[in-house]
């Protein structure tokens, strides 16, 4: 009897937690697209306030470099504790954390005094970052088990979303008169990252399926390391990013110095960028389905290299082909996190978090090269540091850009070609 009583009562408990599956699908759902959405915002709000920040605080194109590489440096450190800190209070709390160390980095932000202040801050809120977007990449491979390529693509629509609207809404905001004064690129990023408290609310109301340990993760990390595979997927995903990463920082910048655009232009120009990435990711999300997920990021990869380089040549004139490249580095990364789901159905999280923290060594390394490139090759072509050598300098700079997608897209072919050997293609 005292068993039967037992067994109810487990039934019951176990009922309790699958209470509105529905609902708290769709709670999961608002965690998932929303804090895309904010990360998209936090991530691309930069482009606009970059130049701004450089002229106020003096500063060369190298430091704006280091900058960015401390950046990613924030977000390398988050990828090195993210898979632990999950795994001891949770995916949901996890989240919660990153959600709470963005909207500080807010008020940090706002309070820099000088570039030392603001290199920190931004170090902050790229830790935030990077704790939220792996934390995020686990929940979606639990959430999407079906059509994974697709509804990978369709969560990172968001952070196209909030991509295309954050440069024109940064330029914006910076221009608003609050008390008689502008609220400048401070005020713009404290307003733009308090909005990462929103989603704290259905985190804490929904409940996170398969929240468990898994029994590889330990061994996982070393399977990964002796799979040539693996390393692979790590050099297509560097690559990729950080070209995605770099004209998102870079291309504001870009077209203010060397085409002498004004700020607003510019920043409509990177809107457009994110306006094909965001309806690359929503209308071809489901071809990589059909084709496979390492031919599409071969052709995706290939196209956004091309038109970056074509962009460059065309020069002013061709501007527009810099946003068309959005088209293909969009299906980038989220084709290469729907690959891992399913190469390695059983350690996702682990795979995922040796990925992205790879990944992020490349950010960092990828951000330094860009600035010194730029300055580099600026003093080469013009020692005294007038207009015409910083255009070159520039273009350099950029083209480095392009080179790293043509650069995804060959690691892409030779993963393709290994995986079609061993008869393991997805």
């Amino acid at each position: 009897m005292e068993t039967q009583q037992q067994a109810l009562s487990t039934e019951k408990s176990s009922n309790a937690l699958k209470v509105n599956p529905k609902y708290n699908y769709y709670l999961l759902l608002s965690i998932v697209f929303g804090g895309f959405l904010i990360f998209g915002l936090s991530e691309n709000i930069k482009g606009p306030a970059i130049p701004i920040i450089q002229n106020e605080l003096h500063l060369s194109q190298s430091q704006i470099g280091i900058l960015l590489a401390l950046n990613s440096l924030g977000y390398l450190l988050a990828c090195s504790f993210t898979s632990a800190l999950s795994n001891k209070i949770g995916i949901k709390w996890t989240g919660v954390i990153a959600f709470l160390s963005m909207a500080l980095a807010g008020f940090v932000i706002y309070f820099s005094a000088n570039y030392a202040s603001l290199s920190a801050s931004f170090f902050l809120l790229y830790i935030g970052n990077g704790v939220l977007e792996i934390g995020l990449g686990i929940m979606a491979a639990r959430i999407f088990t079906k059509n994974t390529g697709a509804m990978m693509n369709l969560s990172h629509f968001f952070y196209g979303l909030s991509s295309t609207v954050a440069p024109t809404i940064a330029a914006s905001i910076m221009g608003w008169n609050v008390f008689g004064e502008e609220l400048g690129w401070r005020g713009m990023y404290l307003l733009v990252l308090l909005l990462s408290l929103l989603p704290i609310v259905p985190s804490l109301l929904g409940k996170i399926p398969n929240e468990t340990h898994e029994v590889e993760e330990t061994t996982s990390y070393h399977s990964l390391i002796r799979d040539p595979v693996a390393w692979l997927i790590v050099a297509v995903l560097s690559f990729g990013v950080v070209s995605e990463l770099a004209i998102g920082s870079w291309l504001v910048q870009f077209l203010v110095k060397a085409y002498k655009w004004n700020i607003n232009d510019a920043s409509k120009m990177l809107s457009m960028f994110f306006l094909f990435f965001m309806l690359a990711r929503l209308f071809l999300g489901s071809i990589t389905d059909k084709i496979g997920f390492t031919l599409s990021i071969i052709i995706a990869s290939a196209f956004s290299g091309i038109c970056g380089f074509a962009a460059i040549l065309a020069g002013e004139k061709g501007a527009i082909l810099f946003a068309i490249s959005g088209v293909g580095i969009a299906l980038i990364y989220p084709t290469v996190m729907a690959l891992l789901a399913k190469r390695y159905p059983k350690g996702t999280g682990t795979a995922i978090t040796f990925t992205v923290t790879l990944m992020g060594i490349a950010s960092v390394i990828g951000n330094l090269m860009i600035g010194f490139i730029i300055d580099l090759v600026s003093k080469m072509f013009n020692g005294d540091g007038g207009s015409v050598n910083e255009v070159v300098g520039l273009q350099a700079g950029y083209g480095f850009i392009a080179s790293l997608a043509l650069l995804c897209s060959v690691c892409s072919i030779i993963l393709y070609m290994i995986l079609k050997k061993k008869n393991e293609l997805i």
